[in-house]
């Protein structure tokens, strides 16, 4: 149970340290991760200073730590928690996957953003497609997972 414990309190942690760092860019970076086309992604990192651009590029590295934590974190409470023993089988073996899932959805997006912000690729507009998709694809495994526990919590109630 510890080391739900510890993935957990270093994902906040990185969470919480990370949109700290990040909060002065306007537009945020939910904004950049859905932008799916070359000229919207520009727009974006147009609009932010090159001080600004280089704040979201730093970010990237720490943010491996965080997903990395999140993502540990997903599987360890999913597999050291009785919290799931409600569900099925099935979802029970989603809850396991889901965190880790995001977070190898969330790399591949920091790596194509890592490239996508160094220099201008208006050569490869698919790439901002995938970029996008990577993104969204994240945040529906997270949602997935918070649903999950929502639906544990509800079975455990009853």
């Amino acid at each position: 149970m510890r080391a739900v414990w510890i993935s957990g309190l270093a994902a906040l942690a990185l969470f919480v340290g990370l949109a700290i760092h990040l909060a002065p860019l306007e537009p945020g970076i939910v904004a950049l991760q859905f932008a799916a086309t070359p000229r919207a992604f520009g727009e974006i990192v147009h609009l932010w200073s090159p001080q600004d651009l280089q704040r979201y590029r730093a970010h990237l590295a720490p943010d491996m730590l965080l997903l990395l934590a999140y993502g540990t974190f997903g599987f360890l409470f999913a597999t050291r928690t009785r919290l799931f023993a409600p569900l099925a089988a099935g979802a029970r073996a989603a809850a396991r996957w889901l965190m880790p899932a995001a977070a190898l959805a969330d790399a591949a997006e920091n790596a194509l953003h890592a490239w996508l912000t160094a220099a201008p690729r208006f050569e490869v507009p698919h790439l901002y497609a995938v970029s996008a998709g990577t993104a969204a694809l994240k945040w529906a495994l997270l949602v997935a997972f918070a649903m999950l526990v929502v639906l544990a919590l509800l079975r455990t109630r009853d």
